[in-house]
């Protein structure tokens, strides 16, 4: 017996409200964005505003402070996406092992990542202040001079890392950790008759039934540090002298500060074709050597 109509309308009634934000928050945006990235619009100028085709993406192929901004991101990148991968394997395979206060630590780890980047970049500026904060104190203690931890061009993106990673390391863990909880335990024990060690354990069986979580981890965060922009910006407003100013805070300060909305949709768009492009490397990588 087939139901009422009205019952079988009840789901696209219930999407209908998803189907809306969606349309409205994602799709539109994208289409304007779309849009803009081709036009010249200059808020400073309404009366100049006009479609140049691909005027905006050969401009920012030639812009000496986006060419920067991207190659700070890249540093970003490749400073935090190893790092994170590294340390919260190591974590999760500690918690792996752990028998006793597992979740208490699970949960300490996890804690950090609960805060807002406002807040966590707030803290750790008064960490790394170089008059009164608490690293300093303790190298002051030590005997040291103060180190200029966001003061110094070589020390800001370092610095930025590693308050980066005690920010987001706790997610990671949790879903490697997961992952790690998976793997049937009859492949441990294989492994044991055969007489393998911890190291060829991890190499042949740990690595390799962890690879597609190890795949989405990756390829999340990577996302992630390609779009930095909230602990640069309230950390060091991109100094000094722009050596931690990434490629989102510079579309932010084009198109809100410059009001040069078109120039700055077409630098968003040639970071989502960096940021899809390593995307697929990264998914073809780790596939590819799982096959």
């Amino acid at each position: 017996m087939r139901a009422p109509k009205w019952r079988q309308s009840a789901q696209y009634l219930f999407m209908a409200p998803y189907a809306a934000s969606f349309a409205c928050f994602i799709v539109l945006p994208f289409v304007v964005a779309l849009v803009l990235s081709f036009m010249q619009f200059d808020l400073t100028a309404r009366d100049s505003i006009r479609f140049v085709g691909f005027a905006n993406f050969a401009e920012a192929l030639r812009d000496e402070y986006f060419m920067r901004a991207v190659k700070v991101t890249f540093v970003f990148v490749a400073l935090m996406v190893p790092a994170l991968i590294a340390g919260s394997l190591a974590l999760a395979l500690g918690l792996q092992s752990m028998r006793y206060g597992r979740n208490g630590v699970r949960a300490l780890l996890f804690l950090p990542g609960m805060l807002n980047v406002a807040v966590a970049a707030i803290l750790w500026q008064w960490f790394y202040n170089t008059e009164f904060g608490l690293f300093n104190y303790f190298v002051l203690k030590m005997g040291f001079d103060r180190i200029p931890w966001l003061a110094d061009r070589m020390l800001a993106m370092p610095s930025i890392v590693v308050m980066s990673l005690w920010w987001t390391v706790g997610g990671a863990t949790i879903i490697l950790l997961a992952g790690l909880q998976q793997i049937p335990r009859q492949l441990f024990e294989a492994a044991a008759i055969d007489g393998a060690n911890r190291w060829q354990t991890l190499r042949s069986v740990t690595l390799p039934m962890l690879r597609p979580v190890l795949l989405f981890v990756t390829v999340i965060h990577t996302i992630g540090a390609f779009q930095v922009f909230g602990q640069p910006y309230l950390m060091t407003r991109g100094g000094p002298e722009l050596s931690t100013r990434g490629v989102v805070q510079y579309i932010y300060e084009t198109a809100f500060n410059n009001y040069r909305l078109g120039y700055a949709a077409s630098m968003s768009w040639l970071l989502f074709a960096i940021i899809a492009a390593f995307s697929i490397l990264q998914y073809r990588v780790l596939r590819g050597s799982n096959s």
